[in-house]
């Protein structure tokens, strides 16, 4: 399912030519963040359509799961430590592109001052930890 006019449906479907699709499975694809917050900001956006967490519920805990691992495999394939890697994903109305996506951010101690609080674990941005505890716990709504 996609949406028309949304921007990551384009790329996620390879019809936006201006993205560099950097690594590319039958659920999401990974690309690098437009406006980055470090020197490795990635995206890893589904390939269906749901416009953000609030959307998901508990059968979506392993799409979630995946979208960590395959983030964490492909930062440590470019020689990046996850150690010092943040990643997580921003809750409506604070994110700019209604389509699912989790953010990796490496190293997470080189962010600068905005982007620490854009991205600090908060009201508006959720840590993968804190989703998957409360699929869990069988509730997904945050």
């Amino acid at each position: 399912m996609s949406e028309d006019n949304c921007i990551f449906c384009k790329i996620t479907s390879g019809q936006d030519a201006d993205t560099v699709v950097a690594f590319e499975n039958d659920e999401f694809v990974i690309f690098k963040d437009i406006k980055p917050a470090s020197e490795h900001h990635y995206l890893a956006v589904t390939k269906e359509h749901h416009q953000s967490l609030k959307e998901l519920n508990k059968s979506h805990e392993g799409l979630v799961t995946r979208l960590e691992e395959g983030l964490k495999q492909f930062l440590r394939d470019k020689g990046v430590s996850t150690e010092d890697a943040l990643l997580g994903f921003h809750l409506p109305p604070f994110i700019t592109v209604n389509h699912l996506h989790m953010h990796a951010i490496a190293p997470r101690s080189e962010m600068g001052l905005i982007s620490k609080f854009v991205f600090m674990p908060s009201a508006w941005f959720k840590t993968v930890s804190y989703i998957i505890k409360l699929t869990s716990l069988g509730c997904f709504h945050t």
